[in-house]
């Protein structure tokens, strides 16, 4: 008697897993027709892939919505400016630290980006956004981003910057939401820890300028990150979406000939490859396209 209703419960324990699993397969299905028109074509093309955002949310408002890091511009789109203030050639990036095609992004471009930044041809203005926190939940994005801009104040962003997304955490991971973790990685970038990079990133100080940001991405009509303009064009829709580091090197010097370039805000450092946790299966050449993987959005959840 026990074993034929241990065998019964056994059955209904396997047909309940199988219509979980069922339901989950269901509703994935449903997420990637709503998102496929967003990243079909450059999921097909390669080039500069983006992390499609469904509500483009995340975080609360904060008590430090005035505050702005050094050298931030102000406005309805806030952003931090990497390179020449006069460079010749403007580069628009929007993008979320817990965003795994924006890492593919920052890994294939930055050498590039670093070159075009020391030798005055090129400004990045960086944009930092939290979709992911919106569409998964969590503090990561809004965290990382406030850490990146106390980075700021001390000189050090860009290199800070390099390092996060050189350690970027799997996309359900939440891990850059503890700010101890944060300040251990700042320890990477000489120069940048102090007690006042410590107490910036423990107040949530530019939080409030994160949020703004966040604000007018989800207003701005784009679809995912990163989106990358040059000089205020897409550039995820040249070259059928296979634009590469070396197209944007040669599309920067094209435009830049015969203007002087720009004074770069601190002298040329050596660019490097932030160390990583992990070892690269396989080098990208620069003329191959910094392709990122799309990600599906999942539905939107409260921030924890």
């Amino acid at each position: 008697m026990n074993q034929n209703h241990d065998a019964k419960r056994s059955a209904r324990e396997r047909l309940h897993a199988q219509r979980a699993k069922d339901q989950a397969r269901a509703r994935r299905s449903r997420q990637a027709i709503v998102a496929g028109s967003v990243v079909a074509a450059l999921a097909i093309a390669g080039g500069i892939g983006v992390w499609a955002s469904m509500s483009g949310g995340g975080g609360n408002s904060t008590d430090n919505e005035s505050a702005r890091p050094r050298q931030a511009s102000g406005g309805d789109k806030p952003a931090i400016p990497v390179g020449a203030l006069d460079a010749p050639s403007t580069l628009t990036v929007w993008e979320d630290f817990r965003c795994p095609a924006c890492r593919q992004f920052e890994t294939g471009f930055r050498p590039v980006l670093h070159e075009l930044e020391d030798s005055g041809h090129l400004k990045t203005e960086y944009h930092l956004v939290t979709i992911i926190d919106g569409n998964t939940g969590g503090k990561g994005s809004l965290r990382a981003a406030n850490a990146a801009l106390c980075a700021q104040d001390a000189g050090r962003f860009r290199e800070y910057h390099d390092v996060l997304y050189a350690h970027q955490p799997p996309e359900q991971q939440d891990k850059f939401a503890d700010n101890r973790h944060l300040l251990q990685l700042a320890e990477k970038v000489k120069g940048l820890p102090s007690a006042a990079f410590t107490k910036c990133v423990n107040d949530g100080r530019y939080e409030g300028f994160v949020e703004k940001s966040n604000t007018a991405f989800a207003g701005s009509g784009f679809q995912g990150t990163p989106t990358v303009l040059l000089n205020g064009k897409d550039l995820s829709k040249e070259k059928g979406g296979r634009f590469t580091a070396a197209d944007l090197k040669k599309t920067v010097l094209a435009a830049n000939k015969g203007k002087q370039p720009g004074k770069p805000q601190t002298p040329p450092q050596a660019s490097q490859t932030p160390e990583t946790s992990q070892t690269p299966k396989t080098s990208r050449p620069e003329s191959q396209p910094a392709t990122g993987t799309p990600q599906q959005p999942q539905p939107s959840a409260s921030p924890s």
